[in-house]
């Protein structure tokens, strides 16, 4: 094999895949990246046997071929050549080796046989259908903080995907949930969607398409293809294919506060700031602020054993019964983090029970906060 690259188009491909690529495995074989001749360019696969990703990059081949090699080293030493330059990949007679060469520099890598490299994409996939890179960004975006990182729920460690009618009308909605807070976002549901299966799509995956999503214009489309065991993502000329979570997803409507009846309506940053100030003084493992409300007025209060006492008044929107109630100082910051609009809208019952909250911009997303003992 004999293929000669610019760098910058090497380096941007070895990005996308390096990163499922685990810097630890029992396996050496899942180590490497496989790099693969083809018409007009190569292809770069790696997989982690959960997620397998491929990227088609346009080069000249002089010598057509495949052969695997370190994924993280080859990252290196390509991120560390000069802007600019052009890169050669060639391999030995018997394919032991792999020359890296560009300009005066040299590297030598060992190879891994192609043959033993692992495929996880057989399998048909019921569903298919096209979506804006910027509608699924925006479901990413609006409920991934929100998944469980508890590994014994493991049915809580991705999104839940799937399509709900209202009023004549589908929508491909998102969930997340860690038993504390619940995220719920939700987009018009593009044609081929109906029927599809609820799937829950894992944390590791959601995050490497956020990435890939990041560089995506916003009138860049997203095809996606799944069953109830496999999903498939194209974006550009990446192609990622993840299994899914095999687990029952929790009745997450039952959790959603229907008969809250004290609005409190507040500017997102303003309280977000003072949130923010307040919680400075209390212990991380702690971090309850209480949130003391009166007509049109709002007060923060933070106490700490070691360190003091913080607080802070706002003015806010609020005409119904005096109330206490205390949260998690970073679920607060994590959720008014994701509002897109001026405005928050709280929607609250008692101390102890579930905090309905609104987007005051964005009427296809709440979430749903419990409260902590102050």
């Amino acid at each position: 094999m004999r293929i000669i690259i610019e760098r910058s188009n090497l380096l941007k491909s070895l990005s996308h895949v390096h990163r499922v690529v685990e810097r630890r495995t029992t396996i050496p074989i899942l180590s490497n990246v496989l790099v693969r001749t083809e018409d007009g360019g190569m292809r770069l696969k790696a997989t982690d046997l959960d997620i397998e990703i491929t990227e088609s990059v346009a080069a000249m081949g002089e010598e057509p071929g495949a052969t695997t090699v370190p994924a993280h080293l080859l990252y290196d030493i390509v991120r560390k050549l000069p802007e600019g330059s052009e890169v050669k990949l060639a391999t030995n007679g018997e394919g032991t080796q792999m020359t890296v060469s560009s300009g005066r520099s040299n590297f030598r890598l060992q190879c891994l046989p192609e043959a033993d490299f692992p495929d996880i994409t057989a399998g048909s996939l019921s569903h298919s259908f096209q979506l804006k890179a910027s509608d699924l960004l925006r479901l990413i975006e609006r409920t991934q903080f929100a998944i469980s990182t508890e590994e014994t729920r493991y049915y809580l460690n991705g999104i839940y995907l799937h399509t709900v009618e209202a009023e004549g009308d589908l929508s491909l909605r998102a969930v997340a949930t860690d038993g504390h807070r619940l995220a719920r976002a939700e987009v018009k549901a593009p044609s081929g969607s109906e029927g599809m299966p609820g799937i829950i799509v894992p944390r590791k995956t959601v995050g490497e398409v956020q990435k890939l999503l990041g560089d995506c214009g916003d009138d860049d489309t997203v095809a996606v293809e799944l069953s109830d065991a496999k999903i498939r993502f194209t974006i550009g000329a990446v192609v990622m294919t993840s299994k899914l979570i095999d687990g029952t997803f929790p009745d997450y409507q039952r959790v959603i506060p229907q008969n809250n009846d004290k609005a409190l309506t507040l500017d997102r940053q303003t309280f977000s700031n003072a949130v923010d100030r307040v919680s400075t003084i209390s212990s991380e493992r702690g971090r309850a602020v209480k949130l003391s409300l009166s007509p049109d007025q709002l007060t923060l209060t933070v106490n700490s054993p070691d360190s003091g006492t913080a607080t802070e008044e706002l003015a806010v929107e609020y005409g119904s019964d005096d109330i206490e109630i205390g949260f998690n100082a970073r679920y607060l910051l994590d959720i008014t983090s994701q509002l897109s609009g001026e405005s928050a809208v709280f929607m609250l019952a008692d101390p102890g029970s579930p905090t309905l909250i609104r987007d005051g911009g964005d009427e296809t997303t709440l979430y749903v906060l419990m409260p902590m003992r102050v």
